[in-house]
């Protein structure tokens, strides 16, 4: 899912950014799968090298896979709630 996604499904469609923290701040605590989050682009939105990484060897890991310019193929991998 993106994170404008997830802010809509909460009920605030503008609150992507809330999203971004929520993740960021509770997700060891509470084991939230913040990897498999990104940005409506279908991009990883970390910008250091080792937390993309991390990133993107966990979605490999479920079998996500990335094109060569490091994007999701959101029409292929994009999680639409019922």
């Amino acid at each position: 899912m993106t994170y404008g996604q997830i802010a809509a499904y909460a009920g605030s469609p503008r609150g992507a950014r809330q999203v971004v923290r929520i993740l960021h701040s509770m997700s060891s605590k509470h084991d939230l799968p913040w990897h498999r989050v990104i940005n409506s682009k279908g991009e990883i939105g970390f910008k250091e090298k080792g937390q993309y990484n991390y990133q993107q060897h966990l979605l490999q890991s479920e079998g996500v896979l990335l094109n060569d310019k490091g994007k999701v193929d959101l029409g292929r991998y994009r999680h639409h709630l019922l």
